[in-house]
């Protein structure tokens, strides 16, 4: 079973706008890119495909990949941003 961890963070509009727009941020870590040979002079890497998160939200094994023990930090970061726009059009007068 594969695990992912997707972290969302709203953004909301500035107040000086009419205009209500929300943007939705997911965060996504992909492939682990740490050099495992660079102490020899190599490039290796171990192949892990995606972060899986050793422990719950919030605690310190959280931000350590259960496949391949590094941190979250080697692990290719993917961010999709959406925004969802609720725009108010302006009152037409009739003419």
């Amino acid at each position: 079973m594969r695990k992912r961890q997707v972290v969302l963070r709203r953004e909301e509009p500035s107040r000086s706008t009419t205009n209500s727009s929300l943007t939705i941020r997911s965060v996504r870590y992909g492939e682990c890119q740490k050099n495992h040979a660079a102490g020899v002079g190599g490039y290796a890497v171990d192949g892990c495909r995606e972060f899986m998160a050793s422990g719950e939200e919030g605690t310190s094994a959280a931000l350590t990949c259960a496949a391949c023990g590094c941190h979250r930090n080697f692990h290719r970061r993917e961010v999709e941003t959406e925004v969802v726009c609720e725009c108010s059009s302006p009152p037409s007068n009739g003419a």
